[in-house]
């Protein structure tokens, strides 16, 4: 999955085509009374206040903390803001207008319009392999073909202001009072597309150098419009509506485009994509909605996934300067990416518009988050070098912080032996309706795992099995999948009707698996690598999803001769409960249910005491209300137990890490959501561990989320930031029996 972020301070022009006239903002003191007289905080129904229909959420039911979320408010609302609305999930979660403002009032775009113009209506037309990002301008531009410069300019160095065409622009000089050319492309005399293409320079080598331009913009107008001829929709204007606007179901008096005007030049009915634009903030919104859906609405994709993932991710095109105070993202294809992390706090993936003003439409896939702000700009004495810094200070910043704060507090410190994780944007799912996975690494080097509810790997099961097998070959990167077919293991039987495996282990050479769902989980084993299984004893008082403890290929440098199983303390696997068990038995008495012991606590010492009496069983870990299905698996340069916890299956899990199977924990990865929808089973594959420790990959699965499955084998990349401490490569041995 890759998704990206942003645009750029724009020029100075509303929809009027006149400067911004500079504005003072209320106080912060009335900034506060605003909040009570025009807020407007989503709850939990269908909200009403505009044309664009929308459900509404209360900010804690997504995982965003209502507090943060007014306390944003109240200071945007004093840096000169008008509309400010949050949606997560899909859902208005937040929503804010000043007194002389509301969601029915379309607010100016500035070049916002350069993404939500000429990005969509250059997305479209390629989608429709009218035009392509790399094709010759000229191709599309007649007056060019002979150009020494503007012949070398292609689609994507218009649409990432890198093709050396020198910007309408002049030492802060209002737009209307611009001499020669500068000031009629903006005057639009006799119009501002024929000034683009015929008298605007080229001031260097196309390709060479971040330089923005408006007239840049506007010959990418005249491109797409070109590619438009013979076609139904002949301009920019009716394309959007027909194929974005009317399937979003935004109507027309919530957006306008192009100052309200068509121009014919060379036969074509040119719409302006620099400029212009005027919107409501949920018709913003609900694009950016249908972006980070990848381009799909309803269940029907609009434009194919892997063109709208290209305007969004990076274009590989010059970064533009950068300074602490305006952290300029890169280029997207009419968008810019946070694809290098400019932002440091704000995710890989996010990506954004934006205009005069701070006019702004923030996307970031991996938190489900979309946001909108309309107003004056936020930071006003520092102009144009401080326009991203407002956007990041003021706006992006200040919602991570109410991402974090609504995860509310883990139930664990945090971990000092890793001191941060993060994840990948990218998410590669195999074997499509299957679901699971718990794995294990064997002594053949594969991976062994069981799905779910599916057919597995091609070529697929001919019918659909709730317990399955399937070898895992290769490496995170290029791994494939085969089926490992056993008339003894397989189950039939959809959800918890039917046998599932919650946990797999291998020890000297034989496989074993946990399977719940049997009332309450059975241990089975298989000493050919999944083609048959043998079904041994059953625990039937809680331990409703075991999970065994993995440590390296077929149990290699395990702590001692034991093996170890964790589980919810409850009977079902669809439930969450307090608190989490350990048990454990002799590696080569695995399969005697009396050689199974339960931690019970802990002695005077600090040691660990265990029991043969499950009834005797004590917490190993606790998070009331939030425990379900787990994970474990030794991290060996960090020389700390992993245990990944689901909450439920709505998306909230966590990492927790400790120098001993039984703790102490601390927290390394909370969240209350993570932004893909109902995910659920996350597993940490010890053979995909680096051996410096600092890459894993996570292994999960869940439903179908803005048009991607990931009800599937999906696999993402996890980089860790381990502490400069000592890492002890292999665990200790102060266990033993009390």
């Amino acid at each position: 999955m890759t998704f990206w972020a942003c645009s750029r301070a724009a020029a100075r022009d509303a929809s009027s085509g006149s400067p911004l006239p500079a504005r003072r903002g209320p106080t912060r003191t009335f900034a506060a009374k605003l909040l009570t007289l025009a807020a407007v905080v989503a709850g939990s129904s269908s909200c009403a206040l505009a044309e664009v229909a929308w459900e509404t959420a209360a900010p804690e039911s997504v995982g965003l903390s209502r507090s943060r979320l007014e306390a944003i408010t109240q200071e945007l609302a004093a840096r000169r803001t008008r509309t400010f609305l949050v949606a997560r999930r899909g859902k208005i979660v937040h929503e804010w207008y000043a007194p002389d403002w509301n969601a029915s009032k379309p607010h100016y775009t500035a070049s916002l319009a350069k993404a939500l113009v000429g990005g969509i209506s250059l997305l479209l037309a390629w989608s429709d392999g009218l035009i392509s990002p790399d094709d010759p301008a000229a191709q599309y531009i007649p007056a060019w073909r002979n150009h020494p410069e503007k012949s070398r300019i292609t689609i994507r160095h218009l649409a990432t202001h890198s093709s050396g065409i020198e910007d309408a622009e002049q030492d802060d000089i209002p737009h209307m009072k611009l001499p020669g050319w500068k000031g009629a492309f903006w005057r639009r005399d006799p119009d501002p597309f024929s000034i683009a293409i015929r008298q605007a320079p080229v001031l260097f080598e196309p390709g060479t150098r971040y330089a923005y331009s408006n007239p840049g913009m506007a010959a990418l107008a005249y491109a797409v419009t070109a590619s438009l001829r013979g076609r139904p929709c002949p301009d920019i204007r009716a394309l959007l509506k027909q194929r974005v606007m009317a399937p979003l179901g935004i109507p027309d008096e919530d957006w306008s485009i192009g100052y309200g005007r068509t121009y014919e030049v060379d036969g074509l009915p040119l719409v302006a994509n620099w400029g212009g634009g005027s919107f409501t903030a949920r018709a913003v919104a609900r694009i950016g909605q249908w972006m980070l859906q990848r381009g799909e609405w309803d269940g029907k994709p609009l434009v194919p996934q892997r063109n709208l993932a290209g305007m969004v991710a990076y274009a590989g095109t010059p970064v533009p300067e950068r300074s602490p105070a305006n952290p300029q993202p890169a280029s997207g294809l009419c968008w810019y990416t946070n694809f290098d992390r400019v932002w440091p706090q704000v995710p890989a993936d996010a990506f954004a518009g934006a205009g005069a003003g701070n006019q702004v439409l923030a996307v970031i896939p991996s938190l489900d988050l979309v946001v909108v702000r309309n107003g004056g700009v936020l930071e006003e004495s520092g102009g144009d070098t401080m326009f991203w810094g407002g956007i990041e200070k003021h706006l992006l910043n200040p919602l991570m912080e109410a991402v974090r704060e609504g995860s509310g507090e883990p139930p664990y410190p945090p971990s000092q032996a890793i001191r941060f994780v993060s994840f990948d944007s990218r998410i590669r799912c195999e074997a499509p309706g299957s679901d699971n996975w718990p794995i294990t690494w064997a002594d053949d080097d594969h991976l062994y795992t069981s799905y779910g509810d599916g057919h597995g790997f091609e070529p697929f099961a001919e019918r659909k099995l709730s317990q399955g097998f399937a070898r895992i070959i290769g490496g995170p990167e290029d791994f494939r999948g085969e089926n490992v077919r056993s008339p003894a293991g397989e189950r039939l039987g959809d959800g918890a009707k039917g046998p599932k495996a919650s946990g797999m282990l291998m020890v000297d050479g034989v496989l074993y698996a946990w399977v719940r769902n049997v009332g309450n989980s059975q241990l089975i084993w298989s000493e050919d690598h999944g083609a048959t299984w043998h079904w041994g004893f059953r625990f039937d008082i809680s331990f409703g999803s075991p999970a065994f403890l993995n440590f390296g290929s077929n149990y290699s440098g395990a702590r001692d001769d034991y093996v170890y199983a964790y589980s919810q303390d409850g009977p079902s696997a669809y439930e969450s409960d307090d608190q989490l068990l350990l048990a454990r038995a002799p590696r080569r008495r695995i399969r005697e249910r009396a050689a199974w012991e339960f931690f019970s606590g802990f002695e005077a010492r600090g040691n660990p005491v265990w029991t043969g009496q499950i009834e005797k069983r004590a917490a190993v870990f606790r998070y009331p209300g939030h425990c379900r299905r787990v994970d474990a698996v030794f991290h060996p340069a960090s020389g700390r137990y992993l245990l990944a916890v689901g909450y439920n299956h709505s998306g909230g899990w966590g990492i927790f890490d400790a120098p001993e199977p039984w703790g102490p924990w601390t927290t390394v990865y909370h969240t209350a959501y993570w932004g893909l929808g109902d995910t659920h089973g996350y597993r940490l594959p010890s053979k995909w561990i680096s051996s410096n420790g600092r890459t894993m990959y996570l292994l999960f699965s869940g439903r179908k989320h803005n048009g991607v499955v990931y009800d599937a084998f999906c696999v993402r990349k996890m980089e860790l930031e381990l502490a400069p401490a000592n890492r002890p490569s292999t665990p200790r041995r102060n266990a033993e029996r009390e």
